[in-house]
């Protein structure tokens, strides 16, 4: 039986090196057969139904569960053809009329935005032309913590920029909050839209609000109908972690001139296999599978997740939250008592291949390490030999950057199999809007499989209401 599943054109999932001595066994997968047909029964009435087992809202009523419908464009599904018309109409708007987008949104609401900038606009967007960004606004995020440091630091950047201009600075503040209270994004918003208000020869403000559609459960739903700010709705039975592929992660692309219709496209396709393969055959399904079975047998508590590329360090980030977020239980559905999950791990590749290779090659083996590869690059560097002299340099000469960075990768895969550790590969054959969804998308089925098959609810988060209280009692008193 072969180790490698996927689409004919788009993502493969390796897995070949999760088999092997003192790692596991064909049969150890083999054992889940039962397990892993239930679960994609499951997951499938998921997506039919929008409800998943014992899955409750706060206040203890049935709640939707509609991820695995983000990437068709349905009426009654949380996208459809109006709602993308609405974030292209609101793309065209920003490229003409805003110099800046502040994007105010912390979890999946800056996780998720993130990605999808580091993937399409890149590190030095901020400090492209207006020609070289095709008049896209540039982009900076905030909302995501309570540092008056960083806030102080980027409006002086923002008055930089006015300066520069020599005339008003068009600022777009896109706050994203499900209630419009998050107490981060909230914060960010009240300074910066005081202050850009403040200085109307510098700035000039408008306002996006991507929350609930109720006037009595968002208060920025309310201050977009008395100012008539436009307002996208953060789509009900979508959570957080996975809301990328909502109006919360499209609102970013639409500010940077994505192709937002091939990111849905590509999750459609991942969804859509991942949904009617058979078990056997199902990436997503394999993959959470091999990390149950692994934790089982050898008590992989780890899974350190390491895309090869700097802008992939962002997916890795995301990554934490999905899995943390829906995994990290202590009770089961049943109330049992379990304290379920395992610790996700940030990692980029070269870079942390001197940093914390060491400890996944020679530490405690409880550890699973993912790597995720883009075959293709947009870019090709080959290496000059510009001393002739010096053997250093021309052993490299000549060659391609890529090719040195997937020898870097291929280098690590085999050190760590050679000392019998447990890794898998994510395979993508170009960073493009595309083949981004189908990796969106892949991983939420993959956690969405994972608390199926250990009876875990995938899509609350009991733990996080507990500091939210305290906190909130807290300022309460201020």
């Amino acid at each position: 039986m072969g180790t490698k599943l996927g689409l004919k054109d788009g993502l493969v999932f390796d897995y070949a090196q999760m088999f092997g001595e003192k790692r596991l066994a064909q049969a150890d997968l083999d054992a889940f057969k039962d397990r892993m047909a239930k679960a994609s029964e499951a997951v499938l009435k998921i997506y039919e139904t929008g409800f998943a087992k014992a899955h409750l809202s706060k206040d203890g009523t049935p709640e939707h569960v509609f991820f695995p419908r983000l990437g068709f464009l349905k009426e009654g599904y949380p996208n459809t053809e109006k709602s993308v018309a609405a974030l292209e109409a609101i793309s065209a708007k920003m490229q003409k009329e805003a110099d800046v987008v502040l994007s105010l949104g912390i979890g999946g609401s800056y996780l998720g935005d993130k990605v999808l900038f580091d993937a399409f606009a890149g590190e030095f967007w901020n400090d492209m032309t207006d020609a070289e960004r095709h008049n896209y606004p540039r982009v900076y995020f905030a909302g995501n913590s309570l540092d008056p440091v960083a806030s102080t630091g980027l409006y002086k950047q923002l008055e930089r920029l006015a300066a520069q201009k020599g005339s008003p600075l068009s600022v777009n503040l896109v706050v994203i909050s499900k209630s419009g209270t998050t107490l981060e994004p909230l914060s960010a918003f009240t300074y910066f839209y005081s202050a850009l208000k403040a200085d109307p020869k510098h700035f000039k403000v408008d306002v996006t609000a991507v929350t609930g559609m109720s006037a009595k459960e968002s208060v920025m739903y309310r201050l977009a109908m008395e100012n008539n700010w436009p307002v996208f709705e953060v789509p009900e039975g979508v959570g957080g972690r996975f809301s990328v592929l909502s109006n919360c992660g499209l609102i970013l692309a639409a500010a940077i001139g994505m192709d937002i219709r091939a990111l849905l496209a590509g999750a459609a396709e991942m969804a859509d296999y991942c949904l009617k393969a058979p078990v056997a055959e199902n990436p997503a399904l394999v993959n959470a599978t091999l990390k149950v079975a692994a934790n089982n047998k050898l008590g992989t508590d780890i899974e350190v997740f390491m895309g090869y590329g700097n802008s992939l360090k962002s997916v890795s980030e995301w990554y934490v939250q999905l899995l943390a977020e829906s995994l990290g239980k202590r009770l089961d559905r049943e109330g049992k008592t379990v304290y379920h999950g395992r610790t996700p791990i940030v990692a980029v590749g070269s870079t942390d291949m001197h940093a914390q290779t060491q400890l996944h090659q020679d530490g405690t083996r409880n550890k699973v390490v993912q790597f995720l590869e883009i075959a293709e690059a947009e870019e090709k560097i080959v290496l000059a030999d510009p001393f002739p002299t010096e053997k250093a340099f021309s052993k490299y000469a000549g060659k391609d950057m890529l090719t040195l960075l997937h020898i870097a990768m291929e280098s690590n895969e085999q050190a760590l199999a050679g000392d019998e550790r447990m890794s898998a590969r994510y395979i993508l054959p170009r960073l493009t809007a595309r083949y981004l969804g189908q990796l969106f998308m892949f991983l939420m089925f993959s956690i969405a499989y994972e608390g199926e098959l250990d009876d875990i609810d995938a899509y609350d988060q009991p733990g996080v209401e507990a500091y939210k209280k305290i906190m909130n009692a807290t300022i309460a008193k201020l």
